[in-house]
Order: structure tokens, then sequence, then C-alpha cells
């Protein structure tokens, strides 16, 4: 196939944006009838197609980039801006949840009973199992920059056993979280602290799930002598995705778990 080299983010014309946008709009609709009427007919096979189109688009990006040799870079620059965007939209996203958490904790209405946590509810112990969290979100942290410096030194095999103990850590890390959500004595209907507490530690938790799935394809793309110490941006974006998990998880726990109780 003839090498094609054009400053775009997609290289070669492509039916996945226009597939997904399509799907998000029929998968919204299919929600808000879920609101509405307790219709959930079609949600999870919109998932489904969406899982599907997602991976059909990852593959194409991946042969375009190691069997095309389509990713000038003039195309990586773009790549770069794209995560970098991503990113700061995640972190803006976070930060509402915080925003409320703030707003309740510093002036808690007479309805919470003027006190926080509100009367009734008792928290967590932010030194027990959300403790032992941070310290395994910390150590994928740096086992991935170590596989980082390990695709720069061209030592296959060690970025190999890093970046694999690196999402077995997510994995850990999400069992974890699980437990914890079931010996909470509270839920998401108790107060604005449940609602706050398992809205911004759950949508967490999902951006611990995207994020162990990147890694896991990165994983399987190393073993398959995909990335060198010139090329490897595919590893970067998992890297700072997954950096940026780490961050928010340490503001979770100094704010939500520690100072907010």
């Amino acid at each position: 196939m003839e090498k094609i080299f054009h400053p775009f983010h997609i290289v070669t014309i492509s039916p996945w944006p226009i597939i997904t946008g399509g799907g998000i709009l029929v998968r919204v609709i299919r929600i808000v009838n879920l609101f509405l009427y307790a219709d959930s007919n079609l949600i999870f096979f919109s998932f489904i197609i969406m899982l599907l189109v997602v991976f059909a688009w990852w593959r194409d990006v991946i042969r375009e980039r190691t069997f095309q040799g389509g990713h000038s870079g003039v195309v990586v620059s773009g790549l770069i801006l794209g995560i970098i965007l991503f990113i700061v939209r995640e972190v803006f996203f976070f930060m509402s949840f915080f925003w409320a958490f703030f707003h309740s904790r510093l002036r808690p209405v007479v309805e919470l009973g003027n006190m926080w946590p509100p009367c009734g509810v008792d928290p967590l112990n932010a030194f027990q199992v959300p403790l032992l969290n941070t310290v395994i979100l910390l150590s994928s942290g740096v086992r991935v920059t170590w596989a980082h410096q390990a695709i720069l030194g061209e030592d296959s095999i060690k970025g190999i056993i890093s970046l694999a103990l690196t999402w077995i850590l997510g994995v850990y890390f999400l069992c974890l979280q699980w437990i914890e959500y079931n010996i909470a004595i509270f839920g998401i209907r108790d107060s604005v602290f449940g609602r706050t507490f398992f809205i911004s530690t759950g949508f967490h938790g999902f951006h611990v799930i995207v994020g162990t799935f990147f890694l896991i394809i990165i994983w399987v793309r190393l073993n398959n002598s995909h990335f060198r110490s010139s090329h490897h941006f595919g590893f970067e974006c998992a890297a700072w995705y997954w950096h940026f998990v780490d961050v928010v998880w340490l503001f979770l726990f100094s704010v939500v778990y520690w100072w907010g109780v």
C-alpha cells in the first residue's frame, strides 16, 4: 500500500469518526429514555457496538503507525496536542466534583445538620483501604516510568515486565475499591456526602479501568516489538493518562478521604 504523508490527525479516510458520533448520539438518547421510562433496551448493545468501533479504530491507527509508516512528525504533533487537550478536559471534569465537595464541606447547610460529615453518615477510615490504594497507584506510576526508561534504553524485557506490573497493580486497585464500596456503611443516597463521594471515586475508578485496558494494549504491542526508543508515542499517551489518574487519586485521597471527614 502506498504511504501517505500529510499534516492531518486521520492519516487515511476513515469511517470511524462518523460512526462514533452516531453511536454516542444513540446511546445518549437511550440513557435519557432510561431516566424517563425505565427502558434499558439496546443500551448494553450500544456499548458493545462502541467497544467494537474503538477496537477497529485503534487497529487502523496501529496499522498506520507500525506497518504503513504514516505517522510523520507533523501527524505526531497533532496527536500530542490531541492527548494534551483530552487530559485538560478531564482535569476540568474532575474539578466540577471537587467544587461540589468543597461547597458542601466548607458551608454545610441546615439540612445536613450544620455539620460535616452530615448527621448519620459514618465515613471510611482514610488510613485503611484508601491509603493502601494510594500506595498501589503511586507504585504503578513508578513502574510505568521504569518501563518508559527501559524503552528508551532498548531493553524490551525490562519494559515488558515493568508494564505488566503496572496494569496488574491497576487491576489490584480496582479489586480493593470494589471491596471498599462493599464495606461502606453509607450509600449514594445518603445526602450530598454520599453522592459526591461515590460519583467522584466512581468516575475515577472508571478512568482506572480505561487506563488499565490502555496499558494492556500497549503491553501487547510492546511484546510484538511495535515500539522503538525513537518512536513510542502510543506508550507515552498511556503513561501520561496513567499519571493523570495517579494525580487525581492523590487529590481524592487528600480531600475526600482525609480532609473531608
